[in-house]
This record gives C-alpha cells, structure tokens and sequence, in this order.
C-alpha cells in the first residue's frame, strides 16, 4: 500500500550504528563545591562530546522512553557558515543528517514527552513532512511563529518582504498522553478596565462606580483634567501601580454571551436588565463567581493579573506566536561567544514550562553554547547535553560551571531566582570497539581494558552493565534471572563447569569471550558462549566516529 512521504537520494541507506559506551571525564565533570574538596552528590545531568548520532545510540538501551522533553536548534541548512557549524548542505545530506537522529530522539521520548525543533523557512516544509512520517501527522502540535529580530539594519535596504520569523516545530510522542501546562504572557495594560468600586469593602449589593480616573486623581491629590500635565512622563507608570495596588477594585463591564452561559446565568441576566442599578451575584461550583449589573458581566482587574518572570502583569494565555523571547543582549548571555548561532534562554525557558515540570528530564542533542543545559539547570530540570564541536569544552563546560557557581547573572537567572548550585558529569564516547590489523582481521581495540570491555559487550548484547558485588562473572543483567559475563582469558571445560555450580537450576549465563574449548559448546543448556571479536562481525559500523 502506498503512502505519503518525502523521497531523497540516500533514503533507506541509514548506518547501522555502534552502540558505544560513554566515559565519564572526572576532571571536568563538575559540582557546587568541588573546589572545596566537597564530595560530589548524585546527579543524573550528563554534558557528553562526540558526534551526536552515536551519543543518541549511545543512550537508547538506558534512555528510551525516559526522556519529557527534547529541545533541538537544528542546523539551518542556510549556507551561511557559522563559525561552529557546517551550516550549509545540499537537502539530501541535510534530510539524512537529520532523520536517523530525529528517529532515535523519538524512541528516547516519553510516552507523554514532546520534541521541539528550531528551523528557519528553508527546510522547514522538508522538516515538518519529515517530521509527520516519524512522528505521525496527528502528533504535530503546533508551528510557533518566532521574532528573531527587527526591522533595521541592512535588511531593510533590499526589496521585498524583511524576513524577521524563524519557526519551532512542536511534536508529541503521543498526543493523547501530552499534558501541557497552561502559560501566560505578559501584554499592555487594558484600558478597557476603567471603571473603580469606589465602597468595595460595602458588599457587592451596595457598590458605587466611578472612573478610574477620577479615583486615581482623588488618590495623587491632582485635579484629574490635570494629571497628564502635572505626572509629566510618571504619568503611566503611577497609574499602572494605582491600578496593581487596587485590582481587586477596578472594573469593566462586558456583555455576556446569551449562547454560552448556563441558564440561570441567563435568566439572571435578564433580571438585572429589568432592575437597573441593582447587583446581583451568582455562585459557580468549582469556578469563579458572576456578579451582573444591569445585564453586563463585572470583570476585575485581580483576574487579569499574573507574576511571569517575577513581575506582576497583566497577562493573556500563550499564543503560537511568540515575539517576546530576544533579549537586547544576547550576545552577552551565557558569558560565551556563539555568533548567530546562539538562542535566547527566555526561549528555552517557555518550551520548559510549556511541556515539563521539576524533575523532569530534557534533553538537546544540537547543544551548541550549552544554552539547553544551563537553562535546565537555572529551572531545576535533569538534562542530557550532547555536543561534537571543541566547544563542547571551550564554551558548553564553563557556562555551566559558572551557572553551578552562581557567577552567570543572565539570561533567567533573575527571574526565577537563581542561586547557584548542583553538577553535572562530562562524558565522552568510547572509541569504536572493533579495529583492523594489518591483515584486515578484526581485533578488539586495545585501548579497552577490562572493564570497558564488559561494559561495551553488555551493551551490544542488550544487558545492563552492573557489576555484582559479589558474583564475579555476574556482569550485568537482562532480566532478573539472566547474566552475562565478558573475559579475555579462554574457556576450558573446567572453568565452565564451574561457572554452571554457581548458577542457580533458573538461572542463564552468557559468556563473550576470545577463545574458548569446543568441548564447552552445547555443554550446558543454561550457559551460551560466544567469541569475540568473530560473533560482532557485520553486526554495526564499527570504526566511525563522524556521522555529522
């Protein structure tokens, strides 16, 4: 059966990928008071540098499915060449750069988790078909419009349309399982609340309107045809503090919507249309109650007003358009050089509170100046960053130790109150497990030592690596009853019988090992033995370390 999707040279020819182990670097991983000798508490946030394909990988036998929100700020494919990115590829190469990625991003997701993706308007339409193939088109939440800028500057010298919007693709894991959190954005001040209870603390039943203005007057001593001239450029500012200090007293009267309201509600209004002047009051169960005035809905300010970015404002629900989040100082975010290729945290920051809450694991695959990773950290988030380019180390590395040291007072910080604190594990990828000699036979890498060795099989095998504390050749696990053990020494018949005393009658052992007595096959029904390197062969790319 045929079906809808997006063709290009090198489709179905995906790698197959080596799954390899990742090394913790302890001198650069990092904590709240490492320097003090402090020791280092749990933490489950992983800076990794390597090729981003292989890190995914990587982390798909312990990540998969555990992961509630993926941010990705995805090359452009503009043809501008950023100083950190190959950002100009021929769509083919782009659309295979990303969808092996895209594909292991979605098996890393939550069933409730959600990916957003940063794109500009030249592969966004190759993307978003993309994107419904891996993801599936009912799973496509929404294309959130973005202001990147402003009209000015040498953009507006050519003609046409001045190109200012960049785009996010949001998308869902499963869109039946997707809890998102209701958000509210800061606007101007609605005059439309211009009326004041001048005897609110009278009861709803005695209340006197009059004009904002007036009251506001009376409150600065000022003759209110004169409060412009007199409050000069304070004007604004004094009236909006007026009208915070006094929302639960300032008013708009709106009409009600005959068509949307319960019945009672409807014959209430109608009562106050024929007894003008009067109040009348309905209690709702579970929601906020009517007061009506002469068939019109009292609306207070009180209700209009929400703390975003720790400031009280007046606000209205989130839109998909999102022209608010550039700051004036970017390039100053983070203490880290990243021309254009940088994003604002405020950005990072909505996507965070749109889609997770404390606790929550994100992730950013394309993790550039580490913006992802510090903004997690700032919220209180759990976060894998991964990241190929030197600045990885040059730039991810410090901005974060900063934000753990309390030193980086941008971007966020002051809006949710940023004190400094927690870590973070730097990791690195394992070379590739399998070599060449010089006669074209395969080897296991001599840079692995024993234990990686273990660790690097039991992964291939699709064990978890965990050593038994007591149980030597218990290497790690696939189920509770079923083991597996890595050596490079060779397997004779004695050695294997002993192994098999040591098994519980439940129990199943697999062994990888170099060489091994042909007796031992077959031996025993619990325990299977493979060799190694021979039982890898044609299994992954081994050798690879680029896929970028």
């Amino acid at each position: 059966m045929q079906k809808l999707e997006l063709t290009w040279v090198g489709k179905g020819t995906e790698p197959k990928l080596e799954p390899r182990i990742l090394i913790e670097d302890a001198d650069k991983t990092y904590w709240h008071g490492k320097e003090q000798g402090l020791p280092q508490p749990p933490t489950e946030n992983m800076l990794i540098h390597g090729d981003n394909l292989l890190a995914l990988k990587a982390l798909e036998q312990d990540y998969a499915g555990k992961v509630k929100c993926i941010y990705i700020d995805t090359p452009y494919n503009t043809g501008n060449a950023f100083e950190h990115y190959d950002d100009g590829i021929e769509h083919s190469l782009w659309l295979n750069l990303m969808k092996p990625r895209l594909e292991l991003l979605r098996t890393l997701l939550s069933d409730d988790g959600s990916i957003f993706i940063s794109i500009d308007n030249n592969e966004i339409a190759y993307l978003q078909v993309l994107m419904d193939e891996i993801y599936g088109r009912n799973n496509r939440k929404n294309i959130i419009i973005l202001k990147r800028g402003s009209v000015t500057g040498a953009k507006v010298i050519n003609p046409g349309l001045v190109n200012i919007s960049e785009f996010i693709l949001v998308y869902t894991k499963n869109t039946d399982n997707w809890r998102p959190n209701r958000l509210l954005r800061k606007k101007e001040r609605d005059e439309r609340y211009g009326t004041y209870i001048e005897n609110y603390e009278d009861g709803y039943s005695n209340w006197k309107f009059i004009p904002l203005l007036q009251a506001f007057a009376f409150k600065s001593g000022l003759n209110a045809k004169l409060l412009k001239k007199h409050l000069a450029e304070k004007y604004d500012t004094n009236l909006e503090k007026f009208v915070y200090e006094n929302a639960h007293k300032i008013v708009q009267l709106a009409t009600l919507d005959e068509k949307s309201i319960s019945k009672t509600a409807l014959e209430l209004k109608i009562l106050s249309e024929s007894k003008r002047g009067e109040i009348f009051f309905l209690n709702r169960e579970g929601k906020k109650p009517y007061y009506i005035h002469n068939g019109k809905l009292i609306l207070f300010v009180k209700d209009r007003l929400s703390i975003i970015d720790g400031v009280l404002n007046f606000s209205e629900p989130l839109t998909d358009i999102w022209d608010d989040v550039l700051p004036n100082d970017l390039h100053n975010e983070g203490g880290v050089d990243f021309r254009k290729g940088k994003k604002p945290e405020k950005l990072i920051q909505r996507c965070f509170e749109l889609a997770t809450n404390k606790g929550d694991l994100v992730l950013d695959s394309f993790l550039g100046s580490g913006t992802t990773a510090a903004v997690a950290l700032k919220m209180k988030r759990r976060f894998i960053g991964i990241e190929l380019g030197a600045h990885a180390v040059t730039h991810c590395l410090p901005r974060l130790e900063k934000v753990v040291l309390n030193e980086d007072k941008s971007g966020i910080s002051k809006s949710v109150n940023w004190q400094g604190g927690g870590g973070f594990k730097f990791y690195t990828l394992a070379p590739t497990l399998i070599l060449k000699d010089k006669y074209g036979n395969a080897i296991i890498n001599p840079e692995y030592n024993a234990t990686m060795l273990a660790a690097a099989m039991a992964k291939q095998e699709g064990f978890t690596y965990a050593p038994h504390e007591s149980v030597y050749f218990k290497q790690g696990f696939s189920s509770e009853k079923d083991f597996i053990f890595t050596t490079t020494q060779f397997i004779s018949v004695e050695l294997l019988d002993k192994l098999h005393s040591e098994l519980q009658t439940t129990e199943s052992l697999l062994i990888c090992c170099k060489s091994f007595k042909t007796e031992c096959k077959g031996r025993h029904a619990n325990i299977t033995i493979k060799k190694i390197p021979n039982e890898l062969a044609g299994r992954c790319e081994f050798g690879k370390d680029d896929y970028s």
